[in-house]
């Protein structure tokens, strides 16, 4: 057999077997510049290949992602751990932002690997022979989070994570509960118990379809596809060769640093799939995706930014488009829209093969003023977004009411889409605007604007303030499981806030366990959904809940 080639993917991706010299150094080298560097410009990828590793501790710090190159976890095992903290930030891992582990095993060191960590920050595609810690040393806050298509051996312990959602995968067991935990297919979790404790378990996900991602296969790197799934119920793997197709390399465009929007489409025009590499990109055209099928695969956070007010990307009304793995940022000239899933009218049915989003991750400032009218629009059917975090930016540069002002987080305007693990957060508006019929979602988490400078600011016709989730008045039909909105006006701490959730009335419109929370009594909700609900009192964060609405 030819020896392995690696590709040319940038000095920001960097491969390590188990012979390489000095790889502790190396990790430690990139998390020292990456621990703290929350809106810096490193990005990084580490890929191994498969084998044994022992002795290591990978800390992951800000746009950084450890990715096992097999085509099942068990090919690349750590006898160590691959650890998030937070030390950085006193303890508090409610920052700990953008990083990711894929495609590994780990026996860790002490039993028990820690991932403390909140939004964007996805643990897929693992396997730990031991425990799953998600909370920081001591035990500080955390609000994370997500798992998917993974196998903890023992037990995931949680202890101050505020809200989690676990889907397709296989657990021992689940430690505890503070505002809203949710299962969907998966093995192991607790059983049905919200409110208390706040326990939101499905036994299968609808629809699924699991990230793409980069493996060798002898002398050759390929990308995996995992097959559609239906009910799913675990993992894809550990049960014989996964479903899907993979594609050779070769049939990818790896977009590295210095490419501009005319490279990029030159490139999807001739056929070519995309494997966006770490790094910054800013471009003055849309990315064009027409192609059916077409697959957009991130590694190490390769961050978009649309100049001169246009679009980050558009997808046209095509089967099966995969985006995966990528950060958009809005530029500083306000673009109306940063990234839309079929144009306007799109109407085909896509059942069969639908479009797939995963850790697709959008920021509204942040590391610097940017500006959005709405981040993302869905006018495709059936289109499937496991996994996203779409966030104007509470704290670091370009912050402000108007400064980096969007309007709608997520508007849904194509019918049968259905949304797992959504968060999305403080909009100016609505955070999410669903005027589709028959969307489904499987957790949300939501805060709402912080900023909001008084009470006319938000002021909604006769509704005091916009819903985090708003489904049109004119929708039929509805579901959603184990919801939750926060708020924390600390700018005008007097504001009451409507309620977390509006929607229609009617025999197709079904919500399940949700919540709204005042952090600290800074502002008040008077309602969970429409008029239904207990308010918020007071400063104690005690969150109120509806167990079933209508």
């Amino acid at each position: 057999m030819r020896p392995l080639a690696d590709p040319d993917l940038g000095p920001n991706v960097i491969f390590f077997d188990p012979s390489s010299p000095d790889i502790q150094g190396r990790l430690d080298q990139i998390f020292r510049q990456q621990e703290s560097a929350q809106f810096g410009t490193g990005r990084y990828a580490l890929l191994f290949k498969p084998g044994t590793y022992n002795g290591l501790n990978a800390q992951l710090g800000f746009y950084t992602s450890i990715i096992g190159l097999g085509l099942s976890p068990d090919d690349t095992h750590f006898n160590g751990d691959v650890t998030v903290d937070a030390g950085w930030f006193q303890g508090n891992a409610t920052q700990n932002f953008w990083r990711s582990a894929e495609n590994l095993s780990l026996s860790p060191v002490s039993g028990t690997n820690r991932f403390a960590v909140s939004q964007a920050a996805p643990f897929r595609r693992m396997h730990v022979r031991g425990n799953l810690n998600l909370a920081p040393d001591g035990y500080g806050w955390a609000s994370g989070g997500y798992i998917a298509d993974s196998r903890i051996d023992g037990t995931v312990q949680p202890y101050s994570q505020q809200q989690w959602y676990t889907r397709d995968s296989s657990i021992g067991g689940w430690l505890n509960a503070v505002w809203n935990m949710v299962f969907s297919g998966v093995e192991g979790a607790p059983a049905q118990s919200f409110p208390e404790p706040p326990y939101t378990t499905l036994d299968t996900t609808p629809v699924s379809r699991e990230k793409p991602f980069l493996y060798i296969d002898g002398a050759d790197y390929r990308v995996f596809l995992p097959a559609l799934r239906r009910n799913a119920r675990g993992t894809t793997w550990g049960g014989g060769s996964p479903q899907g197709e993979s594609l050779p390399l070769s049939d990818f465009h790896i977009v590295k640093e210095g490419a501009t929007a005319a490279s990029i489409n030159a490139a999807l025009q001739e056929g070519k799939h995309l494997l966006l590499t770490p790094g910054i990109y800013h471009i003055d055209a849309p990315i064009e995706i027409d192609r059916a099928n077409t697959v957009v695969l991130g590694i190490g956070y390769p961050t978009i930014i649309p100049d001169g007010g246009v679009a980050a990307m558009n997808v046209a009304d095509v089967d099966g488009v995969r985006l995966a793995g990528f950060l958009l940022d809005a530029g500083q000239q306000n673009s109306d829209v940063l990234l839309q899933v079929g144009p306007e009218g799109s109407s085909a049915a896509h059942e069969s093969n639908p479009t797939t989003l995963q850790d697709v991750f959008i920021r509204i400032g942040g590391a610097g003023p940017g500006k959005a009218t709405t981040s993302m629009v869905i006018n495709s059917r059936h289109v499937v977004v496991d996994h996203t975090w779409v966030w104007r930016a509470d704290h670091g540069d370009g912050v402000g009411w108007e400064t980096n002002r969007c309007d709608y987080g997520v508007v849904v305007n194509g019918d049968d889409v259905l949304m797992t693990g959504f968060f999305v957060e403080h909009f100016n508006k609505y955070d999410v605007q669903w005027n589709g019929e028959r969307g489904r979602t499987i957790f949300f988490q939501n805060e709402k604007a912080y900023d909001a400078p008084n009470q006319a600011a938000i002021q909604n016709g006769d509704l005091r303030g916009y819903a985090a989730y708003k489904v049109a008045d004119d929708v039929t039909q509805h579901e959603g499981w184990g919801m939750g909105s926060y708020c924390y006006y600390n700018v005008a701490p007097d504001i009451v806030q409507e309620h977390g959730f509006a929607t229609p009335t009617g025999s197709g419109i079904k919500f399940h366990n949700i919540m709204v929370v005042s952090l600290g009594g800074q502002g008040q909700y008077a309602h969970v959904i429409n008029d239904h609900g207990s308010p918020t009192s007071g400063t104690d964060t005690i969150p109120s809940k509806v167990v079933a609405y209508p």
